[in-house]
């Protein structure tokens, strides 16, 4: 099961971030954290992608790799920082296999929500 993390504000509906490793961030980088609206991050890390080239041949594939799995391990908690800075909070900590199990779980704690996604 994934642990899953309720990002709320009023009057949206709720964004859960699951908490592990992103497959895609670590393969796309800086077009997942664009996609996700984290811009700044995502500028930064196609800066230093493109610096990568300044470096020895011998040393770019290592940094390179390392700095993907970087932005694998990092691009959650990134997102989770960039949500609070648009006014939400993480609220709730649910257990689910999929989004849709952790999304019903959660609205089995707070019902209340259900009528925020309606309107």
């Amino acid at each position: 099961m994934t642990r899953w993390q309720a990002c709320l504000r009023e009057g949206a509906p709720p964004i859960l971030v699951p908490d592990r490793f992103s497959l895609w961030a670590f393969l796309l980088g800086p077009l997942w954290l664009a996609w996700r609206g984290v811009f700044w991050p995502a500028f930064a890390l196609f800066g230093v992608e493109l610096g990568l080239r300044l470096m020895p041949a011998w040393l770019r594939v290592p940094v390179g790799l390392g700095l993907m799995v970087l932005t694998g391990l990092l691009a959650r908690d990134l997102w989770l920082v960039w949500l609070q800075r648009r006014g939400f909070a993480v609220q709730a900590v649910v257990l689910g296999r999929g989004r849709t199990d952790a999304l019903r779980r959660l609205l089995d704690v707070r019902p209340d929500l259900v009528r925020g996604m309606l309107s």
